[in-house]
């Protein structure tokens, strides 16, 4: 194997911006890291190439352990999206400047400067100056000095993000050539998925840190195996169904599997995928000559050269979520994707409002994760309240538990878990043990960093430290926290406490995910100041809150809403008395710029009150994007030439 990472690990301030990430690449492999801004990308980069110190890991080039070495020890050629070229030398002498200060002899110098000229398309331009030079020319320059020095790997940094779309396609071709010819290994990072499926041998779908899955890129594209990369390579789209014998059941809707995908247990939860171009339509249903999902209303229609792409407007279906296209905050309505060719569209030309039928030619199902709980358990009074009420939630939500053992050792800890499980019986989609020594908050945040959970289930713990018991709870991962007070009944009338914005609409969908599963009902509530009193002001407010109900009885959770004016914290508890609410639902406030999470405000008030039933805290995320110090000049140039010597 020409590359090889072993658990590699980075932290900025605390937060894991590469998690633990492991990959081999053969010799003459083109491997492409696709993913969003902020994945960690490029962080994996400079990782390999010695720009960042590895915090855990190992870096393995041609089997040399390189971990420790310098850049220069590596043997890495490096192509930046910016070009990085030195200005005030030629393009002759950015090629042989490596060369140069290696004091590799001139005459060997021109010969391989000549050479790259000509694998990279310029030769005859060696003294021009990069000014001269159209983007894509001076990104074949980069590309030429990267490989100068014959490096055992090359490592390409978005190299095509900043050149037009016609340069970019005449570029890929010249890399692949390129890489081909010289049969050097390659990773390159990108988020353009034309230009991965392209390029691409192999591609690994990053996210937050993450790989979540390695593969041919038909084979990610057709028969992913998480949520996250099918709605991610390309559009999807994406509703959970139930496992029948031979195939999934969407509503009234049933969809025969492919013989080699009957892999699912009868009694299971699943993703149903389809693309765009396996949606067939049709005036009448008879025409349809596949499974028909219904009949839907066209809502879009956009011209995409050879491609005409669809929205279409279906009803909902009793009891189905869609996951991809995401129904929006407000919406009563489900979406579906379509693509088809222009001739299909000639045959049958549509218009926006015009009602047609909808089939499903090909799908593939993946396994349902369900939601993720973690509950930590010390035998203690107070953990087997909060795991009471755990328990049957995750049981009816399809839930895959870790029951995490702490504060006891020895044969003390194994007989509590052991005792636990059979406490927990059967009934959970799965349930694991793990156990700790860190301080509980520690223990948690390890535990979400390496896995990811959706809800963490704790005591709630006495009122006046119950706020800063949270915040610790809330420091790292992106999890939300169920906090349970007391002996209680499973929820029947949840309140969600919201405020207009982005993040209460995060509260909302997340609140009706979890609610839809208990049969509960809720009501949405927002409070005014009292100087809030215009009638503007409570309009704007009824219109969030309306389409948040649309939202929740869209997941199959019956609401209402409530408007008070007041003091916020106070309004909320007079609510809740008032109300007959067992459930609280709150929103954390969003970390600052720092990354911490406090709650100094409404949240921590409320939270401090002496209220007898479960408060649920959901996590509203801004996304940080660390930026691996590449982006300045200077910086540049130091790191270039690094690199190059």
């Amino acid at each position: 194997m020409s590359i090889i990472l072993e658990n590699l690990t980075k932290r900025y301030d605390s937060h894991p911006v590469v998690n633990n990430v492991s990959l081999e690449v053969a010799d003459g492999e083109f491997f492409v890291l696709l993913g969003s801004s902020g994945s960690g990308k490029t962080t994996i980069l400079t990782m390999i190439a010695g720009l960042v110190a590895i915090d855990q890991g190992r870096v393995l080039l041609h089997g040399r352990d390189v971990t420790h070495l310098p850049t220069q020890g590596r043997r890495v050629g490096f192509v930046f999206q910016h070009y990085a070229l030195f200005q005030h030398m030629t393009v002759a002498d950015n090629i042989e400047f490596g060369l140069r200060v290696r004091k590799v002899a001139a005459a060997e110098r021109r010969i391989r400067r000549d050479e790259l000229l000509e694998l990279v398309g310029l030769a005859g331009l060696g003294n021009r100056m990069p000014r001269q030079l159209s983007g894509g020319q001076q990104q074949r320059v980069a590309l030429a000095r990267a490989l100068a020095h014959r490096p055992d790997v090359l490592l390409l940094d978005e190299p095509l993000g900043a050149l037009d779309a016609k340069i970019r396609v005449e570029l890929r071709r010249t890399l692949k050539a390129i890489q081909r010819e010289l049969g050097i290994a390659a990773i390159l990072v990108t988020h353009d998925q034309e230009e991965a499926f392209e390029l691409a041998d192999r591609l690994g779908v990053m996210s937050f840190g993450r790989l979540l899955e390695v593969g041919a890129p038909e084979e990610l594209y057709r028969q992913p195996q998480t949520e996250f990369v099918a709605t991610f390579l390309g559009t999807a789209n994406l509703l959970v169904g139930q496992a029948t014998p031979g195939g999934v059941q969407v509503g009234p809707h049933h969809f025969p599997l492919p013989e080699h995908l009957h892999l699912l247990n009868g009694s299971q939860r699943v993703q149903l995928l389809f693309r765009p171009e396996d949606v067939a339509l049709a005036g009448t249903v008879e025409e349809l000559d596949c499974p028909s999902f219904g009949r839907g209303e066209v809502e879009q229609i956009t011209f995409g050269g050879f491609y005409e792409r669809l929205r279409l407007r279906l009803p909902p279906i009793r009891g189905v979520r869609p996951i991809a296209p995401p129904v929006a905050y407000g919406r009563d309505a489900m979406a579906i994707e379509v693509t088809r060719a222009q001739d299909q569209a000639n045959r049958f030309p549509l218009q926006p409002g015009q009602l047609v039928w909808v089939g499903v030619r090909q799908i593939h199902a993946l396994s349902h994760p369900g939601l993720r709980f973690l509950i930590p358990s010390d035998g203690s009074p107070e953990a087997q309240v909060a795991l009471a009420i755990a328990h049957p939630i995750a049981r009816l939500s399809h839930g895959r538990v870790t029951l995490l053992g702490h504060g006891l050792t020895g044969e003390a800890l194994q007989r509590h878990l052991q005792e636990t499980k059979e406490q927990l019986g059967s009934g959970l989609a799965a349930l694991e043990t793990r156990t700790t020594t860190l301080d509980l908050a520690e223990a948690v945040a390890e535990e979400v960093e390496h896995h990811p959970v959706d809800l963490v289930v704790l005591p709630a713990g006495a009122p006046e430290t119950r706020s800063r018991t949270v915040e610790a709870f809330l420091q790292t991962g992106e999890h939300h926290l169920l906090l349970v007070p007391g002996e209680q009944a499973l929820p029947e009338k949840a309140l969600i406490c919201i405020a207009t914005g982005e993040p209460g609409k995060e509260d909302v969908l997340f609140a009706g995910r979890l609610l839809r599963h208990l049969g509960a009902e809720a009501t949405l509530l927002s409070i005014l100041p009292r100087t809030a009193t215009s009638p503007h002001a409570q309009e704007k407010t009824s219109r969030f809150l309306e389409s948040g109900i649309r939202t929740l009885e869209m997941l199959g959770v019956p609401a209402r809403l409530t408007i008070r004016t007041g003091r916020v914290a106070e309004e909320i508890v007079h609510e809740m008395e008032e109300g007959g609410h067992d459930l609280l639902v709150l929103g954390a406030p969003l970390t600052n710029r720092e990354r911490q999470l406090t709650l100094d405000g409404v949240t921590g008030q409320v939270l401090n009150q002496a209220l007898d039933h479960p408060i649920l805290i959901v996590r509203s995320f801004v996304r940080i994007r660390y930026e691996p110090f590449l982006r300045a000049p200077k910086v540049r140039t130091t790191i270039l030439k690094e690199i190059i010597f």
